[in-house]
């Protein structure tokens, strides 16, 4: 079994873990170890419990990304932050790397999105299309090196792919990012996207919850690795 990723949060109804790059956050058809059987492994030996340990998906990201992702540890916290994702009550930030200056220092990008199954991917357009879903964030230019920049991104909406998919539409696609136009792949196939912070009500306790999760320990990240401290 792989390691346990870092924690970031654990109690009795929740726990929020640091995705790794090559992490799977629910089973899928290539039948890789995924990261909710090695949770719930952490759990079962942690707590010592018989029998199945319940572990509920509450949200997930694209396997080549990294950063928070949140799991339910009972049913009723589960159905509480499906409704919060649902009605848009938790909040979330990620962090891209880029090697394209975007045309604004900040913006928010409003498009349609189409999903194409068999492709796994996300298709942009100006204007609504058949079957396409409204897609719309926001992003501002928060540092800078040589050769790339580094933006923060808040999703308004959750569509597939989304944050890949529109900036890669406006010229900067994410970078390791093949699919949606980067030149070359980031060492260990992950790409420079980054759940860096989410924020929420807790589900049961009723207080606010803001984790953030340290950047990947790669040379991508390395160069950006102290504007994390000012968090």
């Amino acid at each position: 079994m792989r390691n346990m990723p870092e924690i970031l949060y654990e109690d009795n109804h929740l726990i929020i873990v640091n995705k790794r790059s090559s992490d799977i956050v629910q089973g899928d058809k290539t039948g890789d170890e995924s990261l909710d059987s090695i949770v719930k492994s952490y759990i079962k030996e942690k707590y010592g419990k018989p029998g199945d340990v319940f572990l509920g998906v509450v949200h997930r990201l694209d396997r080549p990304v990294s950063g928070c992702v949140v799991y339910a540890r009972t049913s009723k916290a589960l159905t509480r932050m499906n409704e919060m994702f649902r009605t848009k009550d938790v909040k979330k930030t990620y962090w891209a790397i880029v090697s394209e200056r975007p045309p604004e220092d900040n913006g928010t990008l409003r498009h349609y999105v189409k999903k194409n199954e068999k492709q796994n991917r996300s298709f942009v357009y100006n204007e609504e299309v058949k079957e396409s879903k409204l897609a719309e964030l926001s992003y501002s230019i928060i540092a800078r090196s040589e050769s790339y920049y580094l933006l923060e991104v808040d999703l308004n909406t959750g569509r597939h792919h989304q944050i890949r998919a529109q900036l890669a539409f406006i010229g900067c696609p994410v970078k390791g990012d093949l699919k949606y136009g980067s030149k070359r792949s980031n060492d260990g196939g992950g790409i420079s996207l980054h759940s860096y912070r989410i924020s929420f009500i807790h589900p049961v306790k009723k207080e606010l919850i803001t984790v953030t999760a340290p950047l990947p320990r790669d040379k991508s990240w390395k160069r950006f690795a102290s504007h994390q401290k000012r968090d």
